[in-house]
């Protein structure tokens, strides 16, 4: 299976992607419910979590992984693909979504100015602004932190009168400190959920741009040219399969799934 980890539901945005790129692979889904949100924790602590959940995923018979949660691919995937796989698991694959996505969002603008909206973690990592300096050396990247989105998401919270106040305030507050941005990255994998507030309070010209398109892409053409993990991964003869695992109660799990568009699902309660 490809594993997928997130601290929390976002990266089941990213996961729907996947698996609409992927249909025939199956997949394991581990969400760390029970110790989320990641994007104001230390760097320490988000590292020990999301080694974790890769060991975890890898017991479970998982060669690649991704990490499909901005904050720990900002804070932790470097340090587990340098120090640990090489030591510990040679012939298995740690993926994040940061890089993927600094590949391509230069594309999108055509004033050269960029908007980066993402969770305090991600934002003070300056993971965004070092890795799109490698591709696009020109741009210019503005990024600012929403503390209040992902609560807002896993809330329920999402097209109400708070919600709209919230992300109206946040959007203002990044296009102020750099009028000519022509392009926002949503790099939180929650934000998809507030799309139409965002788009609401965004003037006409502004693009938005998700991370979930690239990243399945990217993972494509990753396999692609990575044909030794690809012989490895499992598949369906028409559809794949996907497992879910959660730190918190299944019961838990199924209803924050439910709020991002995932019915009738099953997941099994882990303890690390």
């Amino acid at each position: 299976m490809i594993g997928v980890f997130d601290s929390g539901f976002g990266g089941l945005t990213i996961l729907g992607n996947l698996q609409k790129a992927l249909p025939r692979h199956n997949f394991l889904y581990l969400g760390d419910n029970a110790r989320a949100p990641y994007g104001s924790r230390s760097y320490e602590t988000i590292f020990r979590y999301t080694l974790q959940a890769v060991r975890e995923l890898f017991l479970r018979g998982c060669p690649l992984v991704i990490l499909a949660c901005n904050t720990a691919s900002a804070k932790a995937l470097r340090s587990i693909q340098q120090q640990i796989l090489p030591v510990e698991f040679p012939d298995r694959r740690v993926l994040g979504i940061v890089r993927p996505t600094a590949e391509e969002i230069g594309g999108y603008s055509q004033t050269g100015h960029i908007g980066i909206f993402g969770t305090a973690g991600t934002v003070s990592s300056g993971s965004y602004p070092i890795e799109i300096k490698h591709f696009f050396p020109d741009l210019v990247v503005t990024q600012h932190a929403c503390p209040m989105w992902v609560p807002l998401v896993e809330y329920g919270e999402s097209g109400s009168e708070g919600a709209r106040y919230f992300v109206k305030k946040e959007v203002d507050s990044l296009l102020a400190e750099d009028p000519e941005i022509d392009t926002i990255l949503l790099a939180c994998t929650h934000y998809p959920l507030l799309e139409k507030e965002i788009r609401a309070a965004l003037p006409n010209h502004v693009r938005l741009v998700f991370q979930g398109d690239i990243v399945a892409q990217k993972t494509v053409d990753y396999l692609r040219r990575h044909p030794e993990m690809e012989v490895r991964l499992s598949k369906g003869e028409s559809l794949g399969k996907t497992h879910y695992l959660t730190s918190d109660t299944a019961e838990f799990f199924k209803k924050g799934a439910f709020l991002f568009g995932i019915q009738d699902i099953s997941a099994e309660s882990i303890t690390f």
